[in-house]
C-alpha cells in the first residue's frame, strides 16, 4: 500500500468517501447507554456494569483515604493542626494502574490506586493483596446488580455512588447486604391470607451455597391472583428436592393464610408432586409439557428428534380445532385422542419414550379445562425456570456464594426486582365464568343434601318408623 502512487491513493480515498459518505444528515450519534437500536436488557446491563464500577472504584477511593487519614489533596500538617487526635500515616498517593475485575454484571476495568514512601503495605479489604474474589467484593457487587435490574435502581445506584460525598462509608458493604437480608426476611413472615391464586407455579433451582458440599435447592413459589395479576409468593433453601422439603415449604404458605390455587403447575419431580398434592388435595395439577417434552426427545435417535418434537407439539396444538369445542372434558379427550395416535406412530420404534409419555398423559392436559386464553402460560413452567436461570448465569463468576443466607437473600433479591416487570393474565368474560365454574366446583362443593353419617341415616330410619 505504502509503494502505490499517490493518485491511486487519493482515488481510493476518494472512492472510499463516495460508498461511505451519508446522503443525509445522519441521526444523532448515540451514547453508550442510548437505547437507540439496541435491546432494553442490554442497555441495563451495560447501565448495570458501570454503577459496579463507580461503586468498586469509589469504594476503594474511600479506603486509601481512610488509611492515609486523609482525602485527596489533604496536607497531613493540616489535619494535625485541626485535629491532634487524627492517625495519620506516612506516604502518598502515587497515580493508579488498571485492574480488571470479575464481577456478576460482567468484566468491570477500574483505577487501582498505588502508594509511595508508607512505612505499612496497603492492602484492600475488597481485594486483598492480589485480586480476589472476597466476601466483601462479592456483596458489593451483587448490591449493585441487584439494584441494577431495573432503570430506576440503576439510577438510584449511580446516584448513591455520586452523592455529595462522592465516598462510600466503610460499612456500606455490610448496610447494603443487611437491608437485603432484612427485607427478605419481613417478605418471608408476611401474611397471605389475602391472596386468593387462579395458578401457583412451583420450581427449584440449585446453587451451591456450603464449602465441599454440592449444589443445594433454592424452592420457589410464584402465582397468577384471581385478578389475573403475577406475584411472587415463596422462597426457601432446602437441603434436597424432597416430599419433606416441598411439604415443609407448601405448609408454611398455607399456615400464613394462602388459599388452595385452582392449578398446580410443576415438572415432574416426585416430592414435589407427592407435597402438592398432600397441602393442596383440591387444586388440579399440570405437569409442564416443556419438561415432558424433553424427557421424551431424550429416548429418542438424533436421526429422529426433528420429526418426533413436531409430533409431541403437534398434539398440543388445538388452533385449528373446531370452534364448539370448548374448554373443558370434551377438549381434553380431544388431545388424549392425539396422545393414543402419537403412541401408535412411535411406539414401535421408541417405546421408552412413549411409555414416558403415556405415565403423565393425565397431568398433561389439565389446562385444558382452563380459558383457552391462558393455555399457553399454564401449561409449563418455564417462565420462572427463565428467571432462576439469569440468576444462576449472574452469580457464575462467584462460583460459590458466602453462605446460605447470602444465597437466598440474592436469588430473593433478584427475582423480587424481576417480578415487577411479569406480564399478568388477561382473561374474556367467558374465560372468568369457567374460572369461577372451576372454583366452585374444586375449592367451594355444594353442601350435601342427605349426609351420609351414621348419626343422618339412624335420625332417617327414626323418622320413617314414626
Amino acid at each position: 500500500m505504502l509503494n502505490r502512487p499517490k493518485f491511486a491513493l487519493r482515488k481510493d480515498l476518494r472512492s472510499w468517501h463516495a460508498h461511505y459518505r451519508p446522503s443525509r444528515p445522519s441521526a444523532p450519534r448515540s451514547t453508550p447507554c442510548s437505547p437507540r437500536n439496541r435491546d432494553l436488557v442490554e442497555v441495563i446491563e451495560e447501565v448495570a456494569r458501570l454503577g459496579a464500577r463507580l461503586i468498586i472504584q469509589t469504594a476503594v477511593e474511600a479506603e486509601v483515604d481512610a488509611f492515609l487519614g486523609r482525602a485527596r489533596y489533604q496536607r497531613a500538617a493540616t489535619i494535625a493542626a485541626d485535629d491532634e487526635q487524627a492517625v495519620i500515616r506516612a506516604g502518598h498517593r502515587n497515580g493508579h494502574c488498571p485492574t480488571t475485575i470479575k464481577t456478576t454484571t460482567g468484566a468491570v476495568t477500574i483505577a487501582r490506586p498505588k502508594l509511595r514512601g508508607t512505612t505499612e503495605a496497603f492492602a484492600s479489604r475488597l481485594f486483598g493483596t492480589g485480586v480476589t474474589r472476597t466476601h466483601a467484593l462479592e456483596t458489593l457487587v451483587i448490591a449493585s446488580f441487584v439494584r441494577g435490574l431495573s432503570v430506576r435502581d440503576v439510577e438510584g445506584a449511580l446516584a448513591d455512588a455520586l452523592g455529595p460525598e462522592a465516598a462510600l462509608s466503610k460499612s456500606t458493604v455490610s448496610t447494603i447486604c443487611q437491608a437485603i437480608v432484612a427485607e427478605y426476611d419481613a417478605w418471608c413472615r408476611r401474611d397471605l391470607s389475602t391472596i386468593e391464586l387462579d395458578h401457583l407455579f412451583l420450581d427449584a433451582s440449585h446453587f451451591k451455597m456450603h464449602d465441599g458440599q454440592r449444589a443445594e435447592p433454592v424452592l420457589a413459589a410464584w402465582g397468577i391472583t384471581v385478578d389475573g395479576k403475577p406475584i411472587f409468593i415463596g422462597l426457601a433453601a432446602a437441603g434436597a428436592e424432597s416430599t419433606d422439603a416441598w411439604h415443609d415449604f407448601l405448609t408454611d404458605l398455607a399456615g400464613r393464610g394462602l388459599h388452595p390455587p385452582l392449578l398446580i403447575v410443576s415438572d415432574g419431580a416426585p416430592g414435589l408432586i407427592s407435597a402438592a398434592e398432600q397441602v393442596f388435595p383440591r387444586s388440579l395439577r399440570q405437569r409442564c409439557v416443556i419438561h415432558k417434552s424433553r424427557n421424551v426427545l431424550s429416548k429418542v435417535g438424533a436421526g429422529d428428534q426433528g420429526e418426533v418434537k413436531a409430533a409431541f407439539w403437534d398434539i398440543f396444538d388445538t388452533s385449528g380445532l373446531r370452534e364448539d369445542i370448548t374448554p373443558g372434558q370434551e377438549l381434553v379427550e380431544w388431545v388424549q385422542r392425539r396422545i393414543d395416535a402419537f403412541a401408535d406412530t412411535w411406539g414401535g420404534r421408541y417405546p421408552a419414550a412413549v411409555k414416558s409419555l403415556l405415565t403423565d398423559r393425565a397431568s398433561l392436559t389439565t389446562y385444558l379445562r382452563f380459558p383457552t386464553e391462558h393455555h399457553k402460560r399454564i401449561r409449563h413452567s418455564n417462565f420462572i425456570e427463565r428467571t432462576f436461570g439469569e440468576t444462576r448465569r449472574r452469580v457464575k463468576v462467584i462460583g460459590r456464594f458466602p453462605g446460605e443466607t447470602s444465597c437466598v437473600s440474592l436469588v430473593w433479591a433478584v427475582l423480587d426486582r424481576a417480578a415487577r416487570g411479569w406480564r399478568g393474565f388477561t382473561t374474556t368474560s367467558k374465560g372468568l365464568r369457567t374460572l369461577h365454574d372451576l372454583r366452585r366446583a374444586l375449592l367451594q362443593p355444594p353442601a350435601q343434601l342427605h349426609p351420609s353419617t351414621p348419626e343422618a341415616s339412624a335420625l332417617a330410619l327414626a323418622t320413617q318408623a314414626a
